[in-house]
């Protein structure tokens, strides 16, 4: 199985890694070790390229399977052999962004149910800006602005944020810690990760962030919708 990286080092932009497997099928190459971020949990998969001497893939796509993660490349060279050594490179730009917009999410998440105890019902980003629903029977103008301005003080209260993994068994001690309202965790899964905005919101998450709130910027609160009786949609923007 692949070495996730980003697990505990969100801030690698580069790595070497050995090719343990290769997918002619996928145009793609299963690698030991990666600081790519798959996908999943409503975070896209990361872009950048892989290097051996003077050949340069990018990587335009991320795929998971039972031998580890799929690295599909781009261009029209050869695909590295089995063994062979390459580095990875991360497209940085837009994974931080990425990052920012992920930890604004668990920011506005971790306010409503702190506030409201409004459940999360779905949610979805890319770099800059994403939307996360809740379980609201009501949602006005006025109460937009008020978590706009609620999540902000979030951010200038320059929060720190903790990953850790954990055993199942002590994870599950944590009250709360599943902020969706169905638990996705799959039973098979042994250790959970965790991710921490210090003071603020604690949960189950396998995505990339920043190590401080004061890193997100402005949020601002762009569109509300209903999407359904007691499901509520908040679009947010980063600047």
């Amino acid at each position: 199985m692949t070495d996730l990286l980003f697990q505990t080092d969100s801030y690698l932009r580069t790595f070497d890694a050995a090719v343990m497997g290769v997918r002619p099928d996928l145009r793609a190459v299963i690698l030991d070790r990666t600081a790519f971020y798959p996908g999943g949990g409503g975070q896209p998969h990361d872009l950048g390229e892989l290097r051996a001497g003077e050949r340069i893939w990018p990587v335009v796509k991320m795929q998971k399977s039972d031998e580890g993660i799929a690295h599909i490349l781009g261009g029209d060279d050869p695909l590295p052999a089995p063994g062979d050594h390459v580095t990875g490179q991360l497209g940085w730009e837009r994974r931080y962004r990425l990052m920012r917009t992920h930890t604004a999410l668990h920011i506005l998440c971790g306010v409503i149910f702190r506030d409201y105890g409004a459940q999360v019902t779905g949610g979805n980003m890319e770099p800059g800006a994403g939307r996360m629903d809740f379980e609201f029977e009501t949602l006005q103008g006025d109460f937009v602005r008020e978590v706009e301005a609620a999540i902000n003080r979030e951010v200038a209260a320059s929060r720190d944020v903790r990953v850790r993994i954990l055993p199942r068994e002590e994870a599950f001690q944590i009250p709360d810690l599943i902020r969706t309202k169905i638990n996705l965790l799959p039973e098979g899964i042994r250790e959970v990760r965790t991710v921490e905005i210090v003071g603020l919101d604690l949960q189950a998450d396998g995505g990339t962030h920043v190590h401080n709130t004061s890193e997100v910027g402005t949020i601002r609160v762009t569109d509300y919708k209903s999407k359904g009786k007691i499901n509520k949609r908040m679009y947010i923007e980063l600047d």
